[in-house]
């Protein structure tokens, strides 16, 4: 008979006890697995969003997280606005003459001091809420221009309907365009009207509403979860004119006009530089202005996954490979238990010609069998669990997990446990290997 049945026998003889053992070894095992594969999401997520489209953020001094945060994911609070006049020192003199009905006192006729070094600026407008999600106020180039992806070569697309414009025949300046999170929850329609809250989700209610003309396919960043309007129409709502000496306070603006630009402010601008050389330098002269500062999104986002996410993800990564150890202590514990039961079990074993190797590695195989099959266990339940919550993580996420999808601390698990289980098994298999065959037989 082989040692691996010999073990496996004596494991059926302690039929529930092997059952428990094998099951504690089980559940550490799947909690191990289920904090891995959280923290490939995680880490998968924030290298996805990394992949912004704009290499620069410009929006006003303060803290360059907050300005970060508040812009890429559209959480946190503006810092202040920056005034629409430095918006425009990005735009070229085309730009902005195409861009500006009534240029006031603007010469368009001159390129921004910023205009030849960027590609692109795109304005945003913060501050409103609609429920819980955030009422980002751009131009239709956010949709027209940026692009998103692991890789930033994935246009956004439409589920539904089409861009909103910066003045329709149908809506004028009020059309909107909802990410797929806000339109499955709140249950946004094409033809809908949204009036967002002013400042917080508790916040007064606008008189004015965007009708909703597109809803975006999932697209796993942060745009699922905002809904977009038109920032010519952002700019008409009540309490977003910047005050003007002179003017009073009750004065009301022509919905069918646009804001006059010496009224308009911008939140923050998201930006991508002609050339990356030039991306140190024009940051420098951002940041000496006394308007605005200028911030790389992608350092600030691995920053925090650095300081915040990584320290909570190697705590929990900890605390389950304890529950892992935990496990393998009441193996020990099963098999020495045990021991005083087979004594008599071994000592025949010993009298029929067995070896104290032979008999050893008998104990030994035990630990490793029980460890291994509640480990095994652990993984397809914890693998199992990936696939039925899949669909739920790649909608909001765009991560999407496969059954045998295996990261490089999983493919350490199975040496790991083997480890751990002729570590726990030493201690029984030299109580087995110091057996006292004629005491024992008496």
């Amino acid at each position: 008979m082989s040692l691996f049945r010999i073990a496996w026998r004596s494991i059926q003889q302690r039929g529930v006890a092997s059952l428990l053992t094998a099951l504690s070894m089980a559940l550490g095992v799947l909690l191990v697995v289920v904090v891995l594969v959280i923290h490939g999401v995680v880490s998968d997520s924030f290298r996805s969003n990394a992949s912004l489209g704009y290499n620069m953020i410009v929006g006003a001094k303060g803290g360059k997280l907050q300005l970060t945060l508040n812009t890429v994911y559209y959480l946190s609070q503006p810092i202040q606005n920056v005034p629409y006049e430095y918006y425009l020192e990005f735009k070229t003199a085309e730009e902005r003459r195409a861009e500006l009905g009534d240029p006031g006192d603007l010469d368009l006729d001159r390129d921004g001091e910023f205009g030849q070094h960027v590609e692109f600026a795109i304005p945003l407008c913060l501050g409103d809420y609609v429920g819980r999600f955030r009422a980002v106020g751009t131009t239709p180039e956010f949709f027209e221009i940026l692009r998103h992806g692991p890789y930033g070569d994935q246009p956004f697309e439409f589920a539904e309907g089409r861009n909103f414009r910066r003045h329709s025949p149908e809506h004028g300046f009020f059309e909107a365009v909802v990410g797929s999170i806000v339109a499955a929850e709140l249950g946004f329609e094409l033809g809908d009207v949204i009036k967002p809250a002013h400042g917080d989700p508790e916040g007064w209610g606008h008189d004015e509403g965007f009708t909703v003309v597109g809803i975006l396919k999932p697209s796993a960043t942060p745009t699922d979860r905002a809904v977009f309007v038109n920032m010519e129409g952002f700019f008409l709502m009540e309490g977003h004119a910047k005050p003007v000496e002179g003017m009073p306070d009750d004065w009301h603006r022509d919905p069918d006009q646009p804001l006059p630009i010496i009224q308009r402010e911008v939140t923050a601008m998201l930006v991508r530089t002609a050339d990356m050389a030039v991306t140190p330098i024009l940051q420098d002269r951002i940041d000496s202005s006394p308007y605005a500062q200028a911030v790389l999104p992608v350092l600030e986002i691995y920053h925090l996954f650095d300081v915040i996410v990584r320290p909570v993800q190697a705590i929990l990564l900890g605390l389950t490979a304890m529950v892992c150890v935990v496990s393998g202590i009441s193996i020990l514990v099963s098999i020495y238990n045990s021991m005083s039961d087979r004594r008599h079990e071994i000592a025949v074993m010993r009298a029929l010609g067995a070896g104290r190797d032979t008999v050893m590695a008998v104990i030994l195989l035990e630990s490793i069998v029980l460890s291994l099959g509640g480990g095994l266990v652990g993984w397809l339940l914890a693998h199992t669990l990936a696939v039925l919550a899949n669909p739920v993580i790649e909608a909001r996420t765009g991560v999407s997990i496969g059954f045998f999808d295996i990261n490089l601390a999983e493919a350490l698990l199975i040496p790991s446990l083997i480890l751990l289980a002729i570590l726990f098994g030493f201690f029984p298999a030299v109580s087995a290997y110091r057996t006292d065959v004629a005491k024992s037989l008496q």
